[in-house]
């Protein structure tokens, strides 16, 4: 499904990157045929999975797929914000259809459940070269419900971020709740995608996983987790740098650690080296970390070098020019692939600047040039390093939220239940 220019291009805060397909109910038969489908029932004749179970998944499922193709559209018209007949977002009732189907579709795979391999789950793919993967696996259905969920929030934390005009002012601008609750939203995604790395993955066989499409490799999920943690901090440092209160210290450390979260979202999507050269979501994913990895760095380093001019030393002065030579580089690094990201495939406009680089973008070339200048005028060339000093090692403060499975479906329980008393 597509982003919109405003919210998916700016951050890669993406819409449903796998949307779930009816027909993939399959129930499969004692010689692998599929002996039940469709929509919305499934037929139950040749497996012992009781007909009420697979009519509310069926049900459910369904639910989930025909809120996915409503919301497709409204993706590229993210200003409006859409009531649904219950009064919440399109979003908070996508999301609640997930949330209502995973108790369900977890009684499939309860302490061993036979059938967890009886049932055909299909999902269209975004960044894997194979359109539809289909796989006979109750986990990768759960693992899949796990990454849209994910999905969402990151397009609604973006959504957040969207400049809005108040009543009391004719320039749209964001926020200072809308900040709050993105980070929030955000730290949900990574929560999310934590829980499908450390406890849906493991469930699945190696042999299997080595089928599993990109959008659902271990090392997309992590760099995902890591990139809305990433988002998290920008926008912490962005509510910093507006803060009078806040030092130079504390902007410094928040940008180190964003580097830190950009760095290790950036070493895990290497790992993929499919995207690098392909084409289409999955090379506009890669190229977006590469982005905002360079961006933080340039952060880092602009305030690191300006911590260090703060010393009366020679030494750090020269430290400090160096520093803020390489946060200018970086800055223009940055600019250079947010270029190649807006030219990759699906193109898309060049976003405005949000979070700290909005103050950043012309701080940094101006403080650069002006303490460079100024301590060639007091010191000799050797004094100046050539190199930029190591950024400071910060550990990171910002964790996912500690999202747990949900408990099986009491449905599971009463019909296991029923079956005794037969």
């Amino acid at each position: 499904m597509l982003l919109s220019d405003e919210i998916g291009l700016r951050q890669f805060g993406r819409r449903e990157r796998r949307s779930c397909e009816l027909f993939s109910l399959l129930l499969v038969g004692k010689k692998n045929q599929a002996v039940g489908y469709g929509m919305p029932g499934i037929n139950t004749r040749r497996c012992s999975l009781p007909k009420s179970v697979v009519e509310r998944l069926s049900a459910l499922r369904t639910r989930i797929v025909v809120m996915a193709a409503q919301e497709a559209p409204k993706a590229t018209k993210p200003k409006r914000k859409t009531a649904t007949q219950h009064g919440g977002s399109s979003f908070s009732d996508l999301l609640q259809a997930l949330e209502d189907y995973l108790p369900v579709l977890l009684g499939l795979v309860k302490d061993g459940n036979k059938l967890k391999d009886k049932v055909h789950f299909a999902w269209i793919n975004q960044e894997d070269d194979t359109e539809v993967t289909v796989m006979a696996n109750a986990w990768y259905e759960v693992l899949s419900v796990l990454h849209l969920m994910a999905m969402l929030c990151l397009s609604e934390a973006n959504a957040l971020l969207l400049p809005k005009t108040a009543s009391d002012s004719y320039q749209p601008k964001v926020t200072e709740e809308g900040k709050r609750n993105s980070v929030d939203v955000f730290l949900k995604a990574a929560g999310y995608l934590d829980c499908a790395i450390r406890h849906v993955l493991p469930q699945i066989p190696p042999e299997v996983r080595r089928d599993l499409p990109i959008d659902l490799a271990e090392e997309v999920l992590r760099a995902l987790c890591m990139q809305a943690l990433g988002q998290c901090v920008d926008i912490q440092l962005g509510m910093a740098i507006d803060s009078p209160k806040a030092t130079l210290a504390v902007k410094r450390r928040l940008a180190c650690e964003m580097v830190k979260y950009w760095q290790q979202a950036q070493d895990n999507i290497m790992l993929i080296s499919s995207l690098s050269c392909g084409d289409g979501w999955g090379k506009k994913h890669w190229v977006f970390v590469k982005w905002k990895y360079l961006e933080a760095k340039a952060a880092a380093y602009y305030y690191h070098g300006m911590i260090l001019d703060e010393s009366n030393t020679e030494k750090s002065h020269g430290m400090a020019v160096a520093a803020l030579r390489a946060a200018e580089e970086f800055l223009k690094e940055s600019k250079k692939t947010c270029e190649d990201f807006n030219a990759t495939s699906p193109t898309s406009r060049n976003p405005p600047l949000s979070g700290s680089m909005k103050y950043l973008s012309e701080k940094i070339p101006k403080d650069a040039s002006s303490k460079v200048r100024i301590n060639r005028d007091l010191y000799s060339h050797e004094r100046i390093l050539e190199t930029a000093p190591t950024l400071p090692d910060f550990a990171l403060a910002l964790k996912p939220d500690d999202y747990q499975l949900p408990p099986v479906d009491p449905s599971w329980n009463k019909e296991e239940s029923n079956q005794q008393k037969d």
